[in-house]
This record gives C-alpha cells, sequence and structure tokens, in this order.
C-alpha cells in the first residue's frame, strides 16, 4: 500500500517493508498495537522489561498503529509515524502552498532552513511546502536503509541508532508545529482536530520517554505539549 503525498506531488511514500510474521520484532510490534489500543498512551509507548531499546524505538517509529478510519480503513493496518504525519499533512496541502507559506515556520519566532547534511550541506530558505517535500524524501530514504533501519534477523542496529532517530522525530515534529500553528483553523474545519490532537500526543509521549528531542526542539509547541500531557501525569 502507498500514500499519495499532496495533490500537487507525484511523490508517493511507501510504509517500511513488513515485519516478518513470527519474529521478535513482530511480537513486539503487537505489544505496541495491543498496549496502544487500550488507550493509555504512557503505557503504549513504556519500554517492555528486558527488550532493547534500539529495536523498541524502531518498532514504534515505523510501526506505530492508525487510529483514524477515514484515513486508514483497517486499524490492525501498520502505519509509522511518518506516514501518520504525512497523511496528516496531505489533508492540508491545498492551503499550505508557495503562496500561503513562502517560508517553513511555526509561528513568527520559528523558521526552520533545510540541510541534510549530503546533497545540501549548507541550510536553504525554502517555502514550507518545498521543505515538507524535501524532508519526507529525506526520511523515507532513511527509512529504506537497511543498514539503519535492519529488518532482517541478526542484523545488529548502526551504533549511532538513536542519533539517526531523534534526527528524524526532531525533523517530524517541526510538521507538527508547522500544522498547529498555520493551519489549525483548516484542521477544525476538515473535522480532522481530534485525530492531530491523538497523532501528536501519541508523538510526543513517545519522544518523551525516551528523551528523543530537545526540550529547546519543542518550545514551538510547548504550551500545547503542556495541556496534552497534564491530564496523563505519572
Amino acid at each position: 500500500m502507498s500514500f499519495l503525498f499532496g495533490s500537487r506531488s507525484s511523490k508517493t511514500f511507501k510504509p517500511k517493508k513488513n515485519i516478518p510474521e513470527g519474529t521478535h520484532q513482530y511480537e513486539l510490534m503487537k505489544h505496541a498495537a495491543a498496549t496502544l489500543g487500550s488507550g493509555n498512551l504512557r503505557l503504549a509507548v513504556m519500554l517492555p522489561e528486558g527488550e532493547d531499546l534500539n529495536e523498541w524505538v524502531a518498532v514504534n517509529s515505523m510501526y506505530p498503529f492508525c487510529m483514524h478510519p477515514k484515513i486508514q480503513p483497517s486499524c490492525s493496518t501498520a502505519v509509522d509515524f511518518f506516514n501518520q504525519i504525512n497523511m496528516l499533512y496531505g489533508t492540508i496541502t491545498e492551503f499550505c502552498t508557495e503562496e500561503s507559506c513562502p517560508i517553513m515556520s511555526a509561528g513568527p519566532k520559528y523558521e526552520y532552513h533545510w540541510a541534510d547534511g549530503h546533497t545540501v550541506k549548507k541550510p536553504i530558505k525554502c517555502s514550507a511546502p518545498k521543505y515538507i517535500d524535501y524532508l519526507m524524501t529525506w526520511v523515507q530514504d532513511q527509512l529504506d536503509d537497511e543498514t539503519l533501519f535492519p529488518s532482517k534477523i541478526g542484523v545488529p542496529f548502526p551504533k549511532n541508532f538513536l542519533s539517526i532517530a531523534k534526527t528524524i522525530l526532531k525533523r517530524l515534529f517541526r510538521v507538527y508545529a508547522h500544522i498547529y500553528h498555520q493551519h489549525f483553523s483548516q484542521v477544525v474545519q476538515l473535522g480532522e482536530e481530534a485525530h492531530l490532537n491523538t497523532s501528536f500526543k501519541h508523538f510526543i509521549f513517545f519522544v518523551q520517554e525516551f528523551s528523543l528531542i530537545e526540550r529547546r526542539e519543542q518550545a514551538p509547541l510547548q504550551e500545547l505539549i503542556d495541556k496534552l500531557t497534564a491530564k496523563e501525569a505519572r
């Protein structure tokens, strides 16, 4: 299955390859799905006793389960944070254009410039749709790289795996920040407010549990984060 990224792009972003049934990753995925289905997001993101942190971060980053029947017809289908954000953004692409969003921002105080360290080494200023297009393409490449996100049994994670995961999640956070600051009124008009909040809440609980995004990076949405997480404080 694949997901079309917006109405303007010919790119198709697909979920990471399926986890083979019977593998340890598959069992972790089932555990994540069961705890997520309980409705307790704090419990859903906690590392199961005796499990490897890298593997848990990989499984949850790549394979959280969908929570919205309008976007994904079967909630037994695995969809990662990347695809959740991709689909959420896809609902508002007609409002996020070169004209309406000439810079990638999260309110007047926060502006993001794109660089991937390889093809674009010096940060460049670009529109929000262009930035997000660059970002989604880059994340897809990371997820598809078997040396970074191994799916085969016995293949170890790279020593810098958590650093890689932190960079991916930090950049995905920026898409949430842009949507909330620049397009929340359109999200409400489309009736997607509850789904956006639930998806973001799950994302935030996950990155907070393992300190995957620095607090200063969360600043554009800190007030919202405090509000969403207050009711489920430990």
